[in-house]
């Protein structure tokens, strides 16, 4: 079996998140890029099923050259190799394109990645993967089980759990929950040496064709002060929750 295992670069979670001077676009100055949390679940499956099935698995990013380090922490987390679109993504769309591109070419049994990414929180790059390959997709994975050409997926929906059969090839869409926390592999020197001479494909996208182009940003507003109003003045406190914070 071949699993295609899709990752994100993204800000880790403690970074301070600014924009360019004309607010077009994100500073990256000073940022620490991680694997986004939601693939790193996706992956640690995909790891689970190369050691009880023996598929292999390759990671795949959309990215420029500073990606690659993201990458190799990937494999040496335990993938066998990696693909590299040399592609700087606008949009949902030319990512997924470039994703469905390598996919389909690589005659991959299953596709996994996260539900979304916790940059932009877009959620659609995994569904617009599917809907290009035309192959069967359950989104917000907590459970996964691949049983010779079909695949059993769990997921949350409101007031419990739905399961779900496919047929593979599928896309399958990762959360917390995919596999256990305390699962989650950590790169140990071993897996960090032997990276270095797995095999990491570069290959140019396939098309220039963005369909969404961002416009501007801003940061959210700050916090206001707090202010502490003493539990015997209640006139005070209704007064406030009234004509400042207009809650009642």
């Amino acid at each position: 079996m071949k699993i295609l295992v899709c990752i994100s670069s993204v800000p880790d979670t403690t970074s301070k998140i600014n924009f360019t001077a004309d607010k077009s676009a994100f500073d990256k100055n000073g940022i620490q890029w991680v694997i986004n949390p939601l693939d790193e679940f996706a992956l640690t499956k995909a790891i689970k099923l190369q050691e009880s099935q023996g598929a292999t698995v390759t990671v795949l990013n959309v990215g420029d050259a500073a990606t690659e380090p993201v990458i190799r922490k990937a494999l040496a987390i335990g993938a066998n190799d990696g693909v590299r679109v040399n592609l700087d993504p606008k949009d949902s769309y030319s990512t997924a394109k470039e994703i469905a591109s390598v996919a389909q070419n690589g005659g991959y049994d299953l596709v996994l990645c996260g539900k979304e990414s916790i940059d932009y929180n877009g959620g659609s790059v995994p569904g617009m993967v599917a809907q290009l390959l035309n192959q069967p997709f359950v989104n917000a994975s907590v459970g996964l089980d691949v049983n010779g050409a079909e695949a059993t997926a769990v997921r949350e929906i409101e007031g419990g759990k739905e399961t779900i059969s496919v047929k593979l090839p599928a896309v399958i869409a990762g959360q917390k929950g995919l596999v256990d926390e305390k699962d989650l592999i950590i790169p140990n020197m071993r897996g960090i040496m032997s990276a270095r001479t797995k095999p990491l494909q570069v290959v140019e996208p396939t098309s220039s064709e963005v369909k969404v182009q961002g416009v501007s940003y801003d940061s959210v507003p700050p916090r206001a002060a707090v202010k502490i109003v003493s539990p015997d003045n209640l006139d005070e406190l209704v007064r406030l929750l009234h004509e400042e914070a207009k809650v009642i």
